[in-house]
């Protein structure tokens, strides 16, 4: 069978395109697999395995850097090579990371196994965004990643909801629970197969996307700098997720305010299903507007929560903040993968989601460790430093024109 071409991948002007159906797929089922252990794993961790919570800590954040360091690397060996092979690779790893969790006999066993998988993320996550890039034209691309982490996030929401229901019908027994949890993970990895590659012309023509149009063009091979506009972006993202520490955390809050730990499992699917239904409407909104000003709705959501667990001990309360903080994601992940493609053009898609996605996936680690450090009795004093830094960020965002250096309406053309 012959791949389409790039030109007709883009041409078609549905932003609803095969390889969007299928990585959507995809990407829910090994989700559901990921979101399985996920509320589990410190359980597995530190009581099974008897390893202390610094060790859970620890294991965490090395896997989390991994998968930030890999994504640049990734995303420039996919626009060289292709990107199927990469995404096949990333999923392959993540699946085969689950096994060797449910092999685990002593901690040390679980973080090769959480770094086999995480090094998965990182080796797929901006060759799959930048495949879906390619297919849809800049101004749909907010509906198409919008749909793409909908469908993530149903994942993520479905997940812990099986993995609670197995665990009480396993009456409480946590290695079995570990085995169910590769099979989502190898449909995942099977799935891939069904990607279509478009197919390049080798002497194709890279333009940046700040390129003006009497621009000499560059050929592939030679040195293309990314666009001034991409990297402010890339930076101003970045400092904000200085203070973006990991949800790990924030489900620690719930239990210190007094969530047992059904309640913490089932708040934190309530967040996800918020994030799977607001994600496809956000990223349609951002088509029509700016996409800085929807990020900054994301981001004041964010200050919301942070800033609303860190004061509050009220259970109900707690629950309802924890959906409104489910907005922030919804507003900030699939646009964030929008507004940085659309600022670049196609031969550069690998790149800059790698780039995106590493140097923010660096700052959130970073964010765990001084969160963490500063961590004392029931977190709020990094609860609240992070939420009112958010606070300022949403209202720089909203108010400065970054539309332009490409928030919206200054796109390259209309399929970079």
């Amino acid at each position: 069978m012959v791949e389409p071409s790039l030109s007709d991948a883009t041409g078609s002007g549905s932003w609803l395109t095969h390889n969007l159906k299928v990585l959507a797929l995809v990407s829910f089922l090994q989700d559901t697999a990921s979101e399985m252990l996920y509320p589990i794993l410190p359980i597995f961790v530190t009581v099974v395995l008897g390893a202390p919570v610094a060790v859970l800590g620890t294991i965490e954040g090395l896997a989390d850097g991994l998968s930030a360091m890999v994504s640049p690397l990734a995303g420039r060996t996919a626009d060289r090579l292709g990107r199927r092979p990469m995404i096949a690779s990333g999923y392959g790893l993540a699946a085969f990371g689950k096994f060797l969790v449910a092999l685990a006999t002593a901690w040390p066993a679980v973080l090769v196994a959480r770094c086999v998988d995480r090094f998965g993320k990182g080796l797929r996550g901006a060759p799959r965004d930048a495949l879906i890039a390619d297919g849809v034209a800049a101004a749909q691309r907010g509906k198409a990643f919008g749909f793409h982490r909908a469908m993530d996030t149903a994942g993520a929401a479905l997940g812990p909801l099986l993995g609670l229901a197995a665990y009480e019908a396993l009456n409480h027994r946590i290695r079995p629970l570990l085995w169910i949890a590769i099979v989502p993970a190898l449909l995942s990895a099977g799935l891939v197969v069904f990607v279509h590659e478009p197919r390049r012309a080798r002497s194709r023509i890279v333009q940046g996307a700040a390129t003006a149009p009497s621009a000499a063009p560059r050929v592939v091979g030679a040195p293309v700098a990314l666009p001034r506009s991409f990297r402010r972006v890339v930076a101003l993202l970045t400092v904000f997720s200085l203070v973006n520490f990991p949800d790990a955390l924030l489900l620690l809050r719930l239990h210190d305010i007094g969530f047992s730990v059904a309640m913490t499992i089932l708040a934190y699917a309530t967040y996800n299903v918020v994030h799977a239904l607001a994600s496809f409407p956000a990223g349609a909104l951002s088509d029509r507007l700016n996409r800085s000003r929807v990020y900054a709705v994301g981001v004041a959501f964010f200050a919301i929560g942070y800033l609303g667990l860190g004061l509050t001990r009220s259970h109900a309360l707690a629950w309802v903040i924890l959906c409104l903080y489910g907005m922030f994601a919804a507003c900030t992940d699939g646009v964030g993968r929008a507004w940085t493609s659309s600022l670049v053009g196609a031969d550069l898609q690998g790149r800059a989601q790698g780039i995106y996605q590493g140097a923010t996936g660096m700052g959130v680690v970073v964010a765990g460790v001084w969160a963490g450090f500063s961590w004392r009795g029931s977190g709020v004093v990094p609860l609240l430093v992070a939420g009112a830094v958010a606070a300022v960020f949403a209202l720089v965002l909203w108010t400065v024109p970054l539309e332009r250096v490409g928030a919206a309406g200054a796109r390259p053309s209309p399929l970079a």
